[in-house]
């Protein structure tokens, strides 16, 4: 079990790595550009080529069954549920086969409210109540491919 974070503007790195360190897990931040992180064994620091999809290429080629992937990328998101990861948005939202398909067709909406003028597109303040969902939604992914496995 990994845990793969598209850690460009991933708010909650820290938390990902105090959770992987209790649980003895990998965690492979990928980005665009090299980033300030405590220094750990357990961090893999992957810069990939400039892109728009670079780090999600990164990321859905190697992610798998008994993996996490943290990110608040709906399209990503689609691609590590497909190879059978658990995924989560970095609120703490799970995302799932059950979930995505309205995922992506809510994100199709507001691109097309956005390029029409009807929306500006205004992004929610994260609060600590997101840092903390997320940390339960984490810790419940890990529990649940530990019983899997």
């Amino acid at each position: 079990m990994q845990i793969y974070v598209d850690a460009d503007a991933c708010p909650v790195k820290a938390e990902v790595i105090r959770v992987a360190e209790r649980h003895g897990l990998t965690v492979h931040m990928v980005s665009n550009s090299w980033m300030r992180l405590d220094d750990s064994p357990r961090i893999n620091r992957v810069v990939v080529a400039e892109g728009p999809d670079a780090a999600d290429d990164w990321i859905a080629e190697r992610v798998g069954a008994s993996d996490i992937a943290v990110t608040a990328d709906i399209l990503l998101a689609a691609r590590c549920l497909k190879a059978g990861a658990q995924c989560i948005g970095p609120t703490g939202k799970p995302f799932s086969d059950a979930n995505i398909g309205m995922a992506i067709a809510m994100r199709e909406m507001q691109k097309h409210l956005r390029e029409t003028g009807e929306s500006r597109g205004f992004n929610s303040t994260f609060t600590p109540r997101d840092r903390s969902q997320f940390l339960q939604a984490l810790e419940h992914a890990i529990q649940a491919i530990k019983r899997r496995e």
